[in-house]
């Protein structure tokens, strides 16, 4: 076994998870440059020095003294930010009420933030999972991060930025094996939760009403799976991949959206947005099916015959598995045809319009369905592992090498077009100054394949104890 700049050995407990993960974070993030400014910048802290401290002793109002979990301090010429930091590990939630103490701790203290650590995986910094009194937010922010944000953005800054210093490439590395342990407390998306077999056979019996106990549960365990997605997407790829409900300002109209979805339909749906892919990609677990699509919408060209087009579309999808779903809407109708890739390639024509063979196709949807894991954790045959790599193969096998139809780029004409001597047109068009033949007008355009283009690739100090 290597040594370890972090060892988990010795870890007992929940108390001392969190009082090593909270020193290790904010040991590495005041060491290693680039990775405290990413994280501070999430938060929407200034640039500048970062310093931090744990266990720093506070007195309150009524003169009990309180420890939070650390303290981080961002110092940038004469001006100064603060905040203090709360750490949970494995499944312990926030609380409420110890929340609620540290804002007003922090505004006693003129600290400018509390910043909230757990497990509870969100839709961003500003997507707290703890509910408190809104009127303690006027001079205070608080802002919350997963253990599986912090370790994504230490991975992306890792491998995909990069750190300039040698040294503190080694200690951001030391983090991320520390963090990635399962003795480190920090374990990402658990499970769908205690009520997730209830509801899912509820939906598939036909047997949920609104309100049904555990419903509100699942949705919520539903929204942290799909962050979690797009977390483990970002790492794999080195970009931002956002979903749907992050990019939201209104959470919960969002929530309030899914649960009536899953009560009429018994389906959970969201989507996300891989910088540079074609379009969105829809996830959605359909609880009665029992069956999980993942699918992504793609515009057709807009010149060319209905076939030319339908053919462009399906030279893309070389590895792409023969149950491919391929369904083709068409300009002014709401009809559509809709055929697997082994019978698309077979027979093209099949997804032209039947009433119309020469309506233009608008957009192609390629969907693929698989069955819906049954166990609520992370093991093999379980919601969370199979529907992960499904996403994952999905864009692997398919996203990744798809590109958007471009128009060709315009043409200077052939013919002269000019009878002044010299004219640069002329030149180019003959070469030896005369013109070539007129081409006779009203030819009917051959059939041609369209290309298809590559993917580019003030100074504080903490108090004495």
């Amino acid at each position: 076994m290597p040594a370890r700049l972090i060892p988990v050995a010795g870890i007992r407990g929940q108390e001392e998870q969190e009082i090593r993960g909270a020193s290790s974070l904010l040991a590495v993030m005041g060491a290693v440059d680039e990775f405290g400014r990413a994280l501070m910048k999430e938060i929407g802290a200034p640039a500048g020095r970062i310093s931090t401290y744990t266990e720093v002793p506070l007195e309150n109002s009524e003169g009990k003294v309180l420890r939070p979990d650390g303290v981080i301090a961002v110092e940038r010429g004469k001006t100064s930010w603060k905040c203090l930091v709360e750490v949970k590990t494995g499944n312990v939630p926030l609380a409420s009420e110890q929340i609620s103490t540290y804002l007003d701790l922090a505004r006693e203290h003129g600290f400018q933030a509390v910043l909230t650590i757990s497990n509870q995986i969100s839709g961003g910094p500003a997507d707290v999972p703890v509910t408190v009194d809104r009127r303690k937010l006027r001079s205070v922010e608080l802002r919350h991060l997963s253990w599986w944000r912090i370790l994504t953005e230490a991975i992306i800054q890792h491998q995909h930025r990069g750190v300039r210093d040698p040294d503190q490439a080694w200690i951001l590395g030391e983090l991320i094996a520390y963090l990635e342990h399962d003795k480190s407390g920090a374990v990402g998306f658990e499970d769908m939760g205690q009520n997730w077999v209830q509801v899912r056979n509820a939906a598939r019996d036909g047997t949920m009403r609104p309100g049904d106990p555990g419903v509100r549960d699942v949705v919520d365990r539903w929204e942290q799976f799909v962050e979690y997605l797009c977390l483990g997407l970002s790492q794999d790829l080195g970009v931002e991949v956002l979903s749907a409900q992050s990019r939201l300002k209104d959470g919960q109209t969002w929530t309030d959206e899914l649960l009536k979805k899953i009560e009429s339909e018994g389906v959970l749906s969201s989507s996300f947005k891989v910088p540079g892919a074609v379009g969105p990609i829809e996830v959605e677990a359909d609880l009665r099916a029992r069956l999980t699509r993942v699918s992504v919408k793609l515009s057709a060209p807009k010149e060319g015959r209905p076939l030319t087009r339908v053919n462009w579309m399906l030279r893309q999808l070389g590895k792409t598995p023969d149950d491919l779903r391929i369904e083709v809407r068409f300009a002014r109708t709401k009809e559509s045809t809709a055929l697997l890739l082994r019978d698309a390639r077979e027979e093209p024509k099949a997804l032209l319009s039947p009433s119309d063979p020469k309506r233009e196709p608008r957009s192609f949807t390629l969907s693929l369905a698989r069955p819906l894991g049954t166990k609520r954790g992370k093991g093999e045959r379980s919601f969370v592992l199979e529907t992960r790599r499904q996403v994952v193969s999905f864009y692997g096998d398919l996203v990744e090498g798809l590109v958007d139809w471009r128009p060709k780029a315009p043409r200077l004409p052939s013919e002269k077009t000019s009878e002044e001597p010299g004219d640069p047109r002329h030149t180019l068009a003959d070469g030896a100054g005369t013109s070539a033949p007129a081409q006779a007008e009203h030819q009917p355009e051959p059939e041609r394949n369209l290309p298809v283009p590559q993917a580019p690739a003030p100074s504080w100090t903490p108090p004495t104890p």
